[in-house]
């Protein structure tokens, strides 16, 4: 061979190199868009019937699928207990696609993960199917049950974390559907199954956890008496509690639910009443700054991300001072999850310390390799420990002798608090409970909408009493 030749076949041989690796790279960096894509019919008809991995809660799986023996979809994806799961593990559709767990961890169920590429090459040269990868989630199966049982159908929400961790322990959505009929392999079926569920007033497909957001009533005053212990004030300091307060540049009054007097309270004993006027006056003399920063340190205005995906608690952005005073009560503008306000409760009953919250545990490959692990992690201190003490006790209280003595729970130390929201005028308000079990190292908050003279808070004590 001479020069030239050599020349031209070595650079046709970098050039050749130079595509291969350019097309590796492209479909390395391109493969989890192109698995995802909704729009991709191969990938779709590929996916949907493989051997899909399991969702599991303890060591039970709650989703699977199952042999079919049918062409051309070799396996079919159940659901156990449906509905109780729904709003974790979403639904996997062939035509509507995937939410929750489904869809987050797709890759990883279907065994298209990069963590799975060198099990998925010895697969591939074994002559075996690829076979999906496991999702173990922190779900505690009792907990989930009882806040589902108490809940009992009515419009409402129920979530447990681990305040230490913020492992998500329950995460209940009422009412919910059935992912089944929307996982089947009979796309007619399926059809009418979805044109049913988005045809029900009652919205089940709604996860009111964690993507809906609330006034979260009373219950935001614990971000009020945080920021008050933040500003000098103590348990015992004395605040104007007139029975109904001047909305600032408003004809209107705003009164108290409860018998708080006519005259002053303390911090204490206006939390553990729940004196409207109280927390109003405290709002209006620290300003929407320090109610704001104080709200943003645990968590509002702000995304959670992670493998949860909730929607974003809101505190407005610049309210006057009628505006000021209502939302110190959690009314007007103030938003939240029951997600929220459960990591607002845990961290309080963590010494200040707010933790993130999740819900998957760990990613195991069909061989069950560790593919990965979550790590607890830290959101920031959105209060001194010793401020936070000090609000434990004051959250005590109202469980002893307040709002919430319907929750207390033999050798349980529980804080809590209650709140109501009105929605709409001549509406039925909304009730709320979120606290905490200092034993258990669990934070809760439940959300019921239209009670009708109903609480939240047996809906809460059923679910404290059923952790682990």
């Amino acid at each position: 061979m001479n020069r030239s030749i050599r020349g031209v076949a070595l650079v046709a041989g970098l050039m050749f190199l130079a595509l291969l690796i350019n097309a590796t790279v492209s479909y390395l960096a391109r493969s989890e868009f192109l698995l995802n894509y909704p729009s991709n019919n191969r990938v779709r008809d590929e996916q949907f019937g493989s051997p899909r991995g399991p969702i599991l809660v303890g060591n039970t799986p709650v989703v699977q699928n199952v042999p079919t023996n049918t062409h051309p979809y070799a396996y079919q994806r159940e659901y156990l207990n449906g509905p109780l799961y729904a709003p974790v593990t979403g639904y996997y559709s062939y035509i509507y696609g995937r939410t929750g767990l489904e869809q987050l961890y797709n890759a990883e169920l279907v065994g298209q993960s990069d963590a799975q590429f060198a099990g998925r090459i010895l697969d591939i040269l074994a002559g075996h199917q690829v076979a999906g990868g496991q999702v173990q989630t922190t779900i505690q199966p009792h907990a989930q049950q009882a806040a589902w049982d108490a809940l009992a159908g009515r419009e409402g929400a129920a979530v447990a974390i681990d305040y230490t961790t913020g492992a998500v322990l329950a995460w209940v959505s009422t009412p919910s559907y059935d992912p089944a009929p929307l996982a089947s392999t009979d796309f007619a079926a399926s059809q009418r199954a979805w044109d049913q569920l988005m045809a029900d007033p009652g919205q089940p497909m709604n996860d009111r956890a964690m993507q809906e957001i609330h006034a979260p009533g009373s219950t935001f005053k614990l971000v009020v008496a945080a920021a008050a212990l933040a500003n000098g004030y103590t348990p015992e300091t004395m605040i104007d509690t007139p029975a109904e307060l001047p909305l600032p540049g408003s004809s209107r009054t705003l009164p108290n639910l409860a018998d708080c007097g006519n005259g002053q309270q303390s911090l204490d004993h206006a939390l553990t009443l729940s004196c409207n006027t109280t927390f109003a006056n405290i709002a209006l003399g620290l300003g929407a700054d320090k109610i704001r920063a104080q709200a943003q340190a645990f968590g509002f205005d702000d995304s959670f991300g992670g493998d949860i995906g909730s929607a974003v608690s809101t505190f407005p952005a610049d309210p006057d001072g009628a505006q000021l005073a209502m939302s110190a009560i959690g009314q007007f503008e103030v938003a939240a999850t029951p997600l929220q306000m459960a990591v607002l409760a845990g961290g309080i009953a963590n010494n200040g310390k707010v933790m993130s919250p999740y819900v998957v545990q760990e990613v195991r490959d069909a061989n069950q390799r560790v593919l990965s692990s979550h790590q607890p992690s830290s959101r920031g201190q959105a209060m001194p420990a010793a401020n936070a003490s000090v609000l434990q006790q004051m959250m005590v209280h109202v469980v002893q002798s307040g709002t919430a003595t319907d929750v207390q729970i033999d050798g349980l130390t529980i804080g809590g608090k209650t709140g109501t929201a009105e929605t709409l005028p001549q509406a039925a308000s909304h009730s709320w409970f979120t606290g905490y079990a200092a034993e258990k190292l669990v934070a809760v908050a439940v959300y019921l909408a239209d009670p009708q003279g109903e609480t939240a808070n047996p809906v809460a004590r059923a679910m404290l009493e059923a952790i682990e």
